[in-house]
């Protein structure tokens, strides 16, 4: 039942574990630290991490397991919901010390999750990875355990979407950004949007043309997407469009109202100000 888990990253956890990469000692090769979140329904959802001091030498691995005590309870009094659900390390396999580490997980929570970050960027990408430790042996023979893959994906809440597109937005320049406008972000949704739909277009010509070879997949998910709009008449659309726009527009001008009202305050007050 345990190999059924999925694993659900957010961006944040992964920006941590690069970030304590890119801080490591100078003699460490990996890094490895706590994964923290929830478990339900088979999906282990990981939004957070803390990186876990430790040393690696041929035959044995030394970490601080004090500081990743007290590192949990302290992040415990902020956010209660966030519980122990596995461990990651950088990297692209498992190490022979991997096991040692995880008998240490597994006594403070069910079935905790190695993750692997692929740091190194073998294969041209950051790999993932997630593995479940499973025990092998024989009745009253040898017993071991393996490491086995399970699915493992990155999901995101919709500020850590805003947060990435800005991410992604500074790829190409090297300046920082300054936050949009609602208007600026409704253009940008709107150009997005177009882009997609032009390239949907293009894709159903293109099979219909039989350029393109046919999707089922594809098919259906265009027909219920299509399905999935609303039937309104252009007359209403206009409506309710202009009736956000007007909504939006009032919002905008009082901000900015607001805003030159305090620069003007601020003026009046030095000009007022008696000078000594």
């Amino acid at each position: 039942m345990a190999l059924n888990l999925t694993v659900k990253v957010h961006p944040v956890v992964l920006f941590q574990i690069v970030d304590a990469y890119e801080r490591r000692n100078a003699d460490a090769h990996r890094v490895i630290g706590t994964l923290l979140g929830s478990v339900e329904k088979g999906v282990v959802e990981v939004t957070n991490c803390f990186c876990v001091p430790h040393k690696e030498y041929e035959e044995m691995v030394e970490a601080e397991l004090n500081y990743a005590m007290d590192l949990y309870e302290m992040n415990l009094k902020v956010n209660k919901q966030e519980s122990i659900v596995g461990w990651w390390a950088t990297g692209n396999e498992v190490t022979s010390h991997s096991s040692v580490i995880h008998e240490y997980y597994a006594r403070e929570c069910s079935n905790p999750v190695h993750m692997t970050l692929d740091t190194t960027l073998q294969g041209s990408h950051m790999g993932i990875r997630a593995y479940l430790n499973v025990p092998l042996g024989v009745p009253s023979g040898k017993s071991g355990s393996m490491f086995t893959p399970i699915p493992v994906e990155v999901t995101c809440y919709d500020p850590e979407t805003v947060a990435l597109r800005h991410c992604e937005k500074t790829l190409k320049q090297k300046k920082g950004l300054e936050a949009c406008t609602d208007l600026g972000l409704i253009a940008e949704a709107s150009e997005r949007i177009t882009t997609l739909l032009d390239l949907v277009l293009a894709y159903v010509e293109d099979v219909l043309a039989g350029r393109a070879a046919p999707d089922n997949a594809v098919g259906r998910a265009l027909f219920d997407m299509v399905h999935a709009v609303p039937a309104i008449t252009p007359d209403q659309f206009d409506e309710m469009f202009n009736s956000n726009i007007k909504d939006l527009l009032m919002v905008v001008t009082l901000c900015q109202l607001t805003k030159t009202q305090l620069q003007l305050n601020e003026k009046l007050t030095l000009l007022t100000t008696p000078s000594t």
